[in-house]
């Protein structure tokens, strides 16, 4: 599917109402943030003055931008190109109480330029992909402020032997995904220090994303059980959480890390 252009029906399985659009847990964005502030606290530049200035890119409904916000005196663009994911987060925030922190806008993530900037974390939970990866970082760089960190997370193969059955989907599904090694010599290669990367937990898929997924997908089926392109929507998603659940030990979406050299 093109992900730049979801069909409507994209958005009847991935309402707002979910808790996630990908895999990613609280633990694992405390993680990463941790890291960042740490290596910005101790960068030439020392800490950054006043409040963090955020940007997290293709937010969806905000989990991870919420948890930035609670754990940050910043102030977070949150980017997405759909409204009723900014809706949701924006309801989400309120209820938090973290909305004064939050603002949302919406646009494509290509449609960053320096002069949106700069900023001090750059943040991208397993979105930068609809760019292209390297793409991505190109464009992250020119918008981080002198001494900032960007965190992204990537589908990224664990192993170098997968199974035909895992290696076929993935090579349909997301015929971009490489291996850890390789991701951090892209990152390299755009101007970046990787500080660190680490995979995130199993549990980050199944909890908060493939869980609820899974049991959206049921009501689906029997709602659109005359329509074979739904149903073959439908199949696609529930096929990938097939993949995962026999395959979870040779693919995993991994954070990485980084800040300018």
């Amino acid at each position: 599917m093109d992900t730049d252009k979801p069909t409507d029906f994209f958005y009847e399985i991935f309402d707002a109402s979910m808790p996630r659009f990908g895999p990613g847990d609280e633990a694992s964005t405390k993680r990463a943030l941790d890291t960042l502030l740490a290596a910005m606290s101790h960068g030439a530049g020392g800490p950054v003055a006043g409040p963090l200035r955020i940007l997290d890119i293709g937010c969806g409904n905000g989990a991870q931008t919420l948890c930035l916000a609670r754990h940050t005196d910043a102030s977070i663009l949150a980017v997405d190109n759909h409204q009723p994911y900014l809706d949701e987060l924006q309801r989400r925030a309120a209820a938090a109480g973290v909305a004064d922190k939050i603002w949302v806008a919406l646009r494509k993530m290509q449609s960053l330029t320096k002069n949106d900037g700069p900023f001090d974390l750059i943040w991208s939970e397993g979105a930068l992909f609809v760019m292209g990866f390297r793409e991505g970082l190109a464009a992250c760089h020119a918008l981080l402020a002198p001494g900032g960190g960007l965190a992204v997370s990537e589908l990224a193969w664990l192993r170098p032997d997968p199974p035909d059955e895992c290696r076929r989907f993935w090579s349909e599904a997301y015929p971009a995904m490489t291996g850890i090694a390789e991701n951090r010599a892209t990152i390299q290669d755009c101007g970046y220090e990787v500080l660190e990367h680490f995979v995130q937990p199993e549990s980050a898929w199944w909890q908060p994303y493939y869980h609820p997924l899974e049991r959206r997908l049921a009501p689906l089926r029997e709602r659109h059980a005359a329509d074979a392109e739904k149903l073959s929507l439908i199949e696609s998603v529930q096929k990938e959480i097939d993949c995962y659940r026999k395959y979870a030990a040779f693919c995993g979406n991994v954070f990485y890390l980084m800040r300018p050299r």
